[in-house]
């Protein structure tokens, strides 16, 4: 067999083999899946209300701004140890000293600052903890005699919501395998195999109540607590057997 002969059957014999492995690939088939997302929530009846108590005032001088402040804001941390509040169960969230400025008249043609001094303004916000619901209302309203005149976001949650949490997931997944099984049967094709499960948006308890704090009234504030949602949201992929 000549030189020539041998090349042209070595490149022929490469040239099956390439085509056959490629028609292997080829053929391998692409797995066929069904993904679905679903929510599950779970409600149960806080135990806790997270309430923004804030004491704003405004001075000539930093100074009486902050006596003011300090005086006030003293009386309602010390009513609310007296109540029966845990000093645990009370946190500062935010303090501000703020300079307040006032327009003056200037001449057209000047270019300096127009900007006049005219005192300062001292908030401090006290966010509270409160386990025992049914006196929410008459610690707001003592808390605005002694002071407060700010703030008023009221929080109503569950302390430990693992309970609640886990049913809002086994509802999720119950959903996501309903929804599965639905669009299996309308395609007419068999759900396989679960290939992925995972958690998808994070838990979102309901959104927070305003209550308007700026003067004390007769009576004790009267406030619904409700109940707290919980959602949970799944994502899944089935596989479709053959």
């Amino acid at each position: 067999m000549s030189i020539l002969v041998r090349i042209y059957w070595a490149v022929a014999v490469c040239a099956i083999s390439l085509s056959s492995a490629n028609t292997l690939v080829a053929a391998e088939p692409t797995k066929s899946v069904i993904s679905v997302s679903a929510t599950g929530s779970a409600s149960a009846k806080p135990d806790i209300a997270i309430v923004d108590l804030a004491g704003v005032h405004e001075a000539k001088t930093a100074r009486d701004a902050l006596d003011m402040n300090s005086e006030a804001m003293g009386k309602v941390l010390a009513e609310l140890k007296a109540s029966g509040i845990a000093e645990s169960d009370l946190q500062t969230s935010s303090f501000n000293i703020q300079p307040l400025y006032a327009k003056r008249k200037t001449s057209s043609l000047s270019h300096r600052d127009n900007n006049k001094s005219a005192g300062y303004r001292v908030s401090n916000q006290l966010t509270v903890k409160v386990r025992d619901l049914a006196r929410l209302g008459t610690i707001i309203d003592r808390a605005v005699e002694l002071g407060v005149n700010a703030g008023g976001n009221v929080q109503f949650t569950v302390e430990n919501p693992v309970e609640v949490i886990r049913l809002a997931r086994q509802r999720a997944v119950a959903s996501a395998i309903a929804k599965a099984n639905t669009l299996s049967e309308a395609a007419g094709v068999k759900l396989g195999s679960l290939l992925e499960l995972k958690e998808g948006t994070a838990l979102s308890p309901r959104a927070p109540v305003r209550v308007r704090v700026m003067e004390a009234s007769s009576s004790a504030v009267p406030i619904a607590s409700g109940e707290s949602v919980f959602r949970v949201t799944v994502q899944a992929r089935w596989s479709i057997e053959p």
